[in-house]
């Protein structure tokens, strides 16, 4: 079976940074066996990189319409912050019975949460018409008030168990997240694939026009990419929330918007719209924390992180380009 163009180039730099690793990092592929599941740097890259696939899932259909999200860091937030409310009243002494008291309907109450950023952003861009990075942007701004208000201002910590479980338990000896990232791109796979929606977007995002005269209601389609986007920006505010037991509405969810768009670029979805690719995706979020990993235990500064970061996403967004292949194809051309 042929590997597809669009994930060789991020496979290649993925395999040479694990291989800069295994001759230069002592230790990184030592993989230890600790409180029920596998522990070691492999581990936390994958672990540490969920958040990230989660959010990459749901900003690759939203690329695939012609869009972008970025507010999904604050949705994060909002998402988070507000289970963390909900756990905090609940412990408190002589609260009430409330929906803090159940594990589930608190996640419930954070997905629907995300869910209603999605469609508020969806509502934006679909019939009101705002520019994407217009509408987007100022959910990003106000969210990150929300947030706020929702936490007064402070960074809200509970004791909850069962909810820190999302994060911290492991199934079959890989941790939590790795699973529930794993489930949502199977799950939104089969929902692009083995359905009409995939087709939608890539109509929608490779020429909207001639998808309005052939039948299909671009409004719907972007509403459905953005709800899903905020559902799953949603889940990883929860994921975030869970593995610290808190919720810092001021830092949650920071700039993962950017890492969640660099993540799909990687994997060769083309940010004009038109074809999309999930696994893409998924494999640049890895990619990326693989570098972040590697990186600091090197002991580089952290500003420094950030410029090697710029460097092998360029170089990979390069080597994906039509005009570096086409000048790839020139140069095995040029007589000897």
């Amino acid at each position: 079976m042929k590997l597809p163009k669009n994930l060789v180039a991020p496979l290649l730099v993925l395999g040479a940074i694990l291989l800069f690793d295994l001759l230069f990092t002592p230790g990184f592929f030592h993989i230890a066996w600790l409180n029920g599941k596998l522990q070691g740097s492999l581990i936390d890259i994958l672990n540490r990189a969920a958040p990230v696939q989660i959010l990459s899932i749901g900003m690759t259909l939203v690329i695939a319409t012609g869009g972008v999200d970025l507010s999904v860091g604050t949705v994060m937030a909002i998402s988070g912050t507000f289970a963390a409310a909900l756990l905090a009243a609940a412990e408190q002494p002589g609260a009430k019975p409330s929906v803090g008291d159940s594990v589930p309907k608190v996640v419930l109450a954070s997905l629907s949460c995300g869910l209603a950023c999605g469609l508020w952003n969806g509502f934006l861009v679909s019939f009101v018409e705002l520019q994407p990075i217009v509408a987007t942007l100022l959910l990003m701004v106000a969210g990150r008030g929300i947030a706020q208000l929702i936490a007064d201002g402070q960074i809200i910590t509970f004791a909850s168990d069962g909810y820190g479980h999302i994060a911290s338990g492991a199934v079959f000896i890989f941790p939590n997240p790795v699973w529930i990232a794993l489930a949502l791109g199977l799950l939104v796979a089969a929902l692009v694939r083995r359905s009409s929606l995939g087709l939608f977007l890539e109509a929608v995002g490779g020429n909207s026009q001639a998808s309005k005269l052939s039948g299909i209601d671009a409004r719907w389609v972007k509403m459905a990419a953005y709800a899903l986007c905020g559902l799953g920006a949603g889940l990883a505010g929860v994921i975030v929330s869970a593995d610290i037991k808190a919720a810092d509405a001021n830092n949650a969810g920071l700039y993962l918007e950017l890492d969640a768009i660099l993540a799909v670029a990687i994997g060769g979805t083309s940010l004009a719209g038109g074809r999309f690719s999930l696994i893409g995706a998924a494999i640049g979020a890895i990619l990326m924390q693989a570098l972040t990993t590697t990186i600091l235990s090197r002991g580089i500064p952290p500003p420094a992180t950030l410029v090697l970061k710029a460097v092998v996403v360029v170089g990979v967004c390069l080597f994906q380009s039509p005009k570096f292949a086409e000048w790839r194809v020139g140069l095995r051309r040029r007589p000897a």
